[in-house]
């Protein structure tokens, strides 16, 4: 038995801010931006949008692959959904996976929520192909949906530069096709992995339990994303070349069997790193990058819906999804397509 990809799918709010709209407000430029991180624009929520809806609308696109005239079957037919997102509707609970639930009517589905940074959609991919191997489910949405725009600090030109808002999903199920031997399908293996020591590296400080708002307290400036950047992008580097490198081993092999490898779309530059460590050229990864800037956990499957969507993977492909980020977290998927 397999789990298999079967359909995916995403979704972009329809405003674009380009470096140009930033330059306005910041002290920035288009030729900065792109020449420090390779992106040129990013979509950001309307102000009554929240991930659960970023969430839903990459859900609904799933579900209208999957059968697009009666997208509440499809939906009536999902044992479990997992979304990964680290910019939730609320604080805690309720989950944005069981208001997604509710949402599309999948009335037979668990509902959890996953947390793991940028990586998030690595470890939701894993943890709901785990479970759909256990046996006593079939299929699961895997969402990973972030709204960043509205924990960015928008006069902080470092990091606002960075951001955008998006989500992406796909469907997974469990299939008669070989986990094993020579014509193998699905998810093959995935590594997960963290570093909590570098945890203050990428962090939202303020709202937690470790530094709640307090009663009268006048709130400056929002709770917001804190970043070492230099940390990270040595992190990310690492652990983008360590990941790729041990699941090609483990698999036994060779980087020219390989399709694709998505990376997480976090920044040109750690890509272009990572591939000159590898030896490898850049035309080995995809980046969608200039176009949607870091949408967290929703880069690599927003990426995977627009590479399936173009016709890019076949049957047969085998890629990586690799992802980093707070936590601190890295992980990777090897998957035949």
């Amino acid at each position: 038995m397999a789990v298999e990809i079967t359909a995916t799918g995403s979704y972009v709010p329809e405003r674009i801010v380009t470096n140009d709209d930033l330059a306005k407000i910041v002290d920035t430029s288009d030729e900065w931006i792109r020449s420090h991180t390779g992106i040129g624009a990013r979509h950001i929520a309307r102000d009554e949008q929240a991930t659960s809806d970023l969430a839903y609308e990459s859900a609904i696109n799933v579900l209208r692959t999957v059968d697009p005239e009666n997208p509440g079957n499809a939906a009536a037919d999902i044992d479990l959904i997992v979304v990964s997102t680290a910019s939730p509707d609320y604080p805690g609970f309720p989950s944005v996976a069981c208001i997604v639930q509710d949402r599309i009517g999948a009335k037979n589905a668990a509902a959890m929520d996953l947390t793991a940074g940028c990586t998030g959609f690595i470890y939701a991919l894993d943890t709901a192909g785990c479970m759909l191997a256990c046996g006593g489910r079939k299929k699961a949405l895997v969402i990973g949906a972030d709204t960043l725009s509205r924990i960015t600090d928008w006069t902080d030109r470092n990091t606002c530069v960075l951001f955008g808002d998006g989500a992406g999903a796909v469907m997974l199920e469990s299939t008669d096709a070989p986990s094993s031997g020579p014509c193998k399908r699905g998810i093959i293996r995935s590594i997960l992995g963290a570093d909590g020591s570098g945890s203050e590296y990428l962090m939202l400080r303020r709202g937690g339990t470790r530094e709640p708002f307090r009663k009268g307290e006048i709130i400056g400036t929002p709770a917001h994303i804190e970043m070492d950047g230099q940390a990270v992008y040595l992190f990310a580097v690492n652990t983008v070349v360590n990941t790729i490198q041990r699941l090609l081993e483990a698999e036994n092999l060779r980087m020219d069997q390989i399709k694709r490898i998505i990376p997480h779309q976090a920044n040109e530059r750690i890509i272009s790193a990572a591939a000159k460590r590898l030896g490898i050229g850049m035309d080995k990864f995809f980046l969608n990058i200039e176009k949607y800037a870091n949408t967290s956990t929703a880069s690599v499957p927003l990426a995977l819906d627009e590479l399936a969507r173009e016709g890019s993977l076949k049957k047969g492909d085998i890629i990586m999804t690799i992802g980093f980020g707070a936590g601190l977290t890295y992980g990777g998927n090897l998957i035949v397509w």
